[in-house]
C-alpha cells in the first residue's frame, strides 16, 4: 500500500515537471481531467486566497487554459518538494515494513 501511495505521488509531480519524452505523460493532464491531485490541494491549502480559487476553478473546469498559472502557484507554494517528501516517506515505510520478512519472502516479492 505505502509503495504504491508513493508511485502515484510521483507521478503526480511528473505530471507538473516531468518530460513527456521520458515519462510518456503529457504535463498538466491530471489538471485537465479534473483530478484534485496532492500538489493541487497543497496549493488550495497553503496557498493565498487567490491561488487556492484559481486551482479549485482549473479543476473544476479541466482548466487546461490556466496550467501556466497554476504551475506557478505549485512551484511558489513549494507543492512539488513537498509532495516528493512525503512520497519519500511512504517508500521509507515500505521498505522498512518488507525489512522483517525473510530474504525468502524478499525475493518472492520481487
Amino acid at each position: 500500500m505505502h509503495l504504491g501511495t508513493a508511485f502515484q505521488l510521483i507521478d503526480d509531480v511528473l505530471d507538473y515537471s516531468g518530460d513527456a519524452g521520458h515519462t510518456g505523460k503529457n504535463l498538466g493532464d491530471d489538471l485537465k481531467e479534473g483530478k484534485p491531485t496532492l500538489p493541487l490541494i497543497h496549493v488550495m491549502q497553503r496557498g493565498s486566497a487567490e491561488q487556492a480559487t484559481l486551482v479549485r476553478s482549473a479543476i473544476e473546469r479541466g482548466g487546461g487554459e490556466e496550467f501556466s498559472a497554476v504551475l506557478d502557484a505549485i512551484h511558489v507554494t513549494g507543492a512539488l518538494d513537498y509532495v516528493r517528501t512525503k512520497a519519500k516517506n511512504e517508500a521509507r515505510i515500505a521498505s522498512e515494513s518488507i525489512a522483517a520478512l525473510p530474504n525468502q519472502a524478499i525475493a518472492i516479492l520481487c
